[in-house]
């Protein structure tokens, strides 16, 4: 079990220590659960009447913040993310074996370079590159001409189509599936028609793929995936879309074929935004909004209506239906007014 003590984790991010500094950290916990050899954090206001009663051996937390403490702070600037910065020297992934598993296939012209592990039925196809340091887990399929670079982490059965291109220090969650074919589709003579899919999809270095995630190949160019970029579990990227530098999907979010976004957005959960878009960059979407048509401008934008009382929200329904008619006859109220004037 790793143990650190309080000046220990001070000098990692830099902080400065309220109280003894001679306590040891084994692990990690909450405001509400951790115990004396617990750290936590305080970033949410609405939990800051906890830092009175935390049993935590200690907590990250502001200058300002401090004064409530009843146990030793770490005085940051930014708690969560030098919390999530120390969270790394407890994480607990299991190391994997360096070196191909037996039951693994591998193709005769695939290159493996130095330090890889290769998991039980994994299936590398020819012409497949993979980086120093990379870690394919099992059952995963790494298609032809497919190129993986260094430290980058697969998780369990993930699919790379063919022409895939992956990153340094990136990590694909499991059950993922990367350049299948795009939704591209032409109708005529009695049917629909596959548009065939020739473009790849190119993922950065640095970014955080989870799990059930699809991305499309691209019908023409590739699909883009920008460095640092971060998709929730269930994110569906159609074809040729392209995500920039550092931004945020949550779960479920879709992207319609052919859109844009733009450095530093974030998009909420269960998003959907139409094809042909583009989104400025540090825009942020809220949940469950519907993004039709172009934003231009960074700034924060929603359409989701929130939860509601049943009663109210029927009868809020029920006059939305009859906005319409309102409206005309509003518009209709104007003009006579305007004609007696």
């Amino acid at each position: 079990m790793k143990t650190y003590t309080l000046a220990e984790l001070a000098a990692e991010v830099g902080a400065e220590i309220q109280g003894p500094s001679q306590g040891i950290i084994r692990g990690l916990g909450t405001l509400l659960t951790a115990g004396p050899e617990q750290l936590t954090f305080l970033a949410n206001p609405k939990y800051r009447p906890h830092l009175a009663t935390t049993k935590a051996g200690a907590v990250l937390c502001t200058a300002d913040d401090a004064a409530a403490l009843a146990v030793p702070g770490l005085i940051v600037k930014n708690p969560y993310l030098a919390f999530a910065k120390l969270s790394q020297l407890f994480a607990v992934t299991p190391e994997a074996p360096s070196g191909v598993h037996a039951s693994a296939t591998v193709a005769e012209t695939a290159t493996l370079s130095e330090g890889v592990s290769i998991g039980p039925g994994v299936v590398i196809e020819a012409n497949a590159v993979i980086g120093e340091g990379t870690i394919v887990q099992a059952n995963t399929v790494v298609g032809e001409g497919v190129t993986i670079g260094a430290n980058v982490r697969i998780y369990p059965n993930v699919t790379l189509y063919h022409g895939v291109s992956i990153g340094n220090n990136t990590v694909i969650h499991a059950g993922s599936v990367i350049g299948a074919d795009g939704f591209g589709f032409a109708f005529g003579e009695g049917r629909w028609h596959s548009v065939a899919q020739v473009g790849g999809v190119r993922i950065g270095n640095n970014v955080n793929i989870g799990a059930n995630v699809t991305i499309d190949r691209g019908a023409m160019e590739d699909t883009v995936v920008s460095d640092g970029v971060i998709l929730d579990d269930q994110v569906h990227l159609g074809h040729n879309v392209t995500v920039g530098e550092h931004s945020a999907l949550a779960g479920k979010a879709g992207i319609s074929g052919s859109s844009h976004i733009g450095k530093y957005c974030m998009i909420g959960g269960a998003v959907g935004l139409a094809g042909h878009l583009t989104l400025a960059d540090q825009v942020n979407i809220l949940g469950m909004t519907l993004v039709s048509k172009s934003i231009t401008q960074p700034g924060t934008y929603g359409s989701a209506l929130p939860a509601d009382n049943e009663r109210r929200w029927r009868r809020n329904t029920a006059r939305f239906r009859k906005l319409d008619e309102l409206y005309r006859r509003v518009v209709a109220l104007e003009k006579q007014q305007q004609n007696h004037d």
